[in-house]
Parts: structure tokens; sequence; C-alpha cells
């Protein structure tokens, strides 16, 4: 591990300084590779998934899981996006001159080496190493064990178009020991690794955050909520809702509690009701919200649960000051949305509601790297500080102070 550790932090020296047009045109070169290669990634995809069956995988983690042709090519298609976007490194954020006429500018940098701990989603591979390598980084990956065979075939590929282009292999690497030990090991390098990044389940974040010495940015779980006012149009409330939980009920965007104002209950939920039993969404609802749909009765724990699955919480409301008080109760500050036409009631929850992505009358399944204009993301970040929502190149850079003088001294 050490030793790995070591040419990745020497590799970091390399990559650092590599102009953007240089970063762009390989990245464009790992990109026709993926094309390419693509036969070989789904026979690796289609070990996993053949294990996924035999191990019982769920519904959602497999359609996390899957390759086709599609989703290889929309992730080649996702690195191509990268690489046109703007070098993130170099820049010059803000530039003055002090009392002694210092002339001092402060710059933006690669952060370094990044860890990266992520489950069933291979494509992840492909988006980190092309993330962290356009933003001047190291990008060391753990992909979870499911995922095994299909992240080996695409970091190969990508390694293999470094290596062709002079640069170290190291720069995009697969961690070699992916075992709970060798992932203990990875986040108390400080020496050298500069971030980690975990993104999965909560039991994992957990358990990096307490147990890092390298910094955390923490992936956390996605408790997404919608709200529905009492103004919004019936409608465009239906079909946010619809979109927001079915869509892809397996990612981390996508809605788990549905609030709805009293007042447009007894018009809105019988139409939403046959909506997700259309959609085949198991519903669990509070008392109130019972008086217009059957479901089965919603208890405290299913407020604070992420499903993952086609399964929906439902809650009737008083208002919007008891729409935000659930939120701030059992929200995971990822995403949260209202649907209204009152400005002030829009205005109101933009304010009030602490969470990474705020929405006004859209889907909560926006809050993405790919749909921000990122080309994709190393995670949703629920932290503050730092970076916060979807993390693409920029969030992935840090700064220092380059100071010029003519001599002076203090």
């Amino acid at each position: 591990m050490e030793n790995f550790l070591e040419k990745a932090k020497a590799s970091s020296a390399i990559i650092a300084t590599l102009d953007g047009k240089t970063k762009s045109r390989v990245l464009r070169a790992m990109a026709d590779a993926l094309e390419q290669e693509m036969d070989r990634i789904l026979a690796a995809n289609a070990l996993d998934m053949k294990a996924a069956e035999e191990n019982d995988l769920g519904g959602a983690l497999k359609d996390r899981l899957y390759l086709d042709e599609k989703r290889v090519r929309a992730m080649a298609e996702s690195l191509r996006q990268i690489a046109a976007l703007r070098e993130p490194v170099g820049r010059v954020l803000e530039g003055w001159r002090n009392e002694a006429d210092l002339r001092i500018e402060k710059v933006s940098v690669p952060i370094g080496v990044i860890g990266v701990i992520y489950e069933s989603r291979p494509n992840v591979t492909a988006d980190v190493g092309a993330l962290c390598f356009k933003s001047g980084n190291v990008a060391i990956l753990k992909g979870g064990k499911e995922a095994e065979h299909s992240n080996q075939a695409i970091a190969e590929v990508l390694q293999n178009v470094l290596e062709a282009e002079g640069l170290p292999r190291e720069i995009i690497s697969l961690l070699p020991d992916s075992s709970r030990e060798g992932v203990a090991t990875l986040i108390k390098q400080d020496r050298y690794v500069d971030l980690i990044v975990p993104r999965g389940g909560e039991a994992l974040i957990r358990y990096v955050a307490e147990n890092a010495t390298v910094p955390v940015v923490k992936h956390d779980k996605g408790l997404c909520h919608t709200y529905i006012h009492t103004e919004a149009d019936p409608d465009m409330a239906a079909a946010i809702a619809i979109n927001a939980k079915c869509d892809r009920p397996g990612v981390c965007n996508a809605m788990e509690t549905l609030l709805v104002d009293r007042e447009i209950a007894p018009e809105i939920l019988p139409r939403l009701y046959d909506l997700f039993k259309e959609a085949g969404t198991q519903l669990r609802a509070d008392e109130r919200a019972l008086e217009f749909i059957e479901a089965a009765l919603a208890c405290e724990e299913d407020w604070d649960t992420e499903y993952l699955a086609n399964i929906l919480a439902v809650k009737v409301v008083n208002g919007i000051e008891e729409a935000i008080a659930h939120i701030r109760r059992h929200g995971s500050g990822h995403s949260e949305a209202i649907v209204t036409e009152d400005y002030s009631a829009a205005e109101r929850f933009l304010d009030e509601v602490d969470a990474a992505c705020v929405y006004v009358n859209a889907s909560t399944r926006f809050t993405d790297g790919g749909a921000f204009g990122f080309g994709a993301e190393v995670g949703i970040s629920t932290n503050k500080l730092h970076a916060r929502g979807p993390m693409g190149i920029d969030e992935l850079t840090t700064y220092k102070y380059k100071i010029y003088g003519k001599g002076q001294i203090r």
C-alpha cells in the first residue's frame, strides 16, 4: 500500500503541471478508447451482473450496476464534456496590491491526491477519473466488490491511454487492497492522500467520517422531499412528483418523502395515488393522508429512511411552516423542492430550507453534475465546508497565494 501511495503522490507533481490543452486531448482519447473497448467492458459487466443475480442483489443496485452500449457511450460522452470544460487550474481568483506594494494573486491549484470510495455504479470509475484528471489531481478509486470486473476493465482502458501518452498509470488507479482493511489504511494516509470522498451507504460514510485522518467530503444520504404547496399547479405537481420518485428510485436525488398541503390534498392526493399505483410505487402515509388514499400507515422511522427503492412516504401538512419544520428535522441536506405559483412561498422556501440544492417547480432529479453542466460529479456533497452539492472540477481545486515583490522587507 505504501509503495502504491508513494507512486500516486509522485504522479501528482506531473499531472498538476500539465497544460489544459494536453489534458483535454488525453480525455478525448480516453473517451474514444472506452467506445473502442466496449465489447471488453460489457463482457466484464456481464460477469458482475451474473454474480449480482447469484447473490440476489436488489433491483435498484442491479440497475446502477448494469452497463449496455448506450450507457458506455454516455460514459464516453461525459468524458468529452469534461474535456470541453474551461481549464480550472491556474485561474487568478483575486488580485490586489497591499500597502507595501506587494502584488498578491489568489490562484486555483489542484488538491493533489483524491481517494474516492463508491458502490455499484461502474460509470463512476470513468467520471471521477476524468474529473480528477481535468482538475490536475491523482484519483485513487475504490469501487464496490459487486462491480469489480467492470471497474477493472474501465480503469485499464483509461490507464492504457495514460501510458500511451507517456504519463504514469498511477494518475488514475484502483486501490490495490479493496478489503475493509485496505480502506481503513487508505483513510489514515494523510502523508500521501489529500482528500477522501465516500459515496455509498450510510454505514460506510459514517465509518469513514469517524475514522479518517485525511480530510473528508461526505456524499451523504439523499433524503429528498417534494412539497406541494396549496398554490401549486396540479398538473405540474403531479408531473414533478412522479418524476422525482419513479424516474430512477435507486439514486440519491430521488424523492423519498412527499409533503402535501392540507388545502390541496383532497384534489391532488387521489390523482397522485392513481399515478403512483400505475408506476408500482409502495406508499406509506400518515393518518391525514389516509383520509384520501389507501396506503400502509407510516411510522416515525419512515420519515428518516432513504429507501433507494420505489417506496414513498406521504405526509399532509398544515402549510409551509410545518413543511419546512419537517424538512429541517428529517432532511439530509441534499435536495428539496417546492411546487407553487406563489412567489412569496417560493422565496421563503428557498431562503429557509437548509440544503445543498433547493428547487422551485422542478424535480430533485436534476441534482447531478451532468445536469448542472459539469460533465459529471465526484459526488453530491452534503458538507458545508469546501464543497456543497454536485462536485465538479472547480470543487476539486483549492488555491494558493502568489506574492510578487521588489525587495520589500517587513
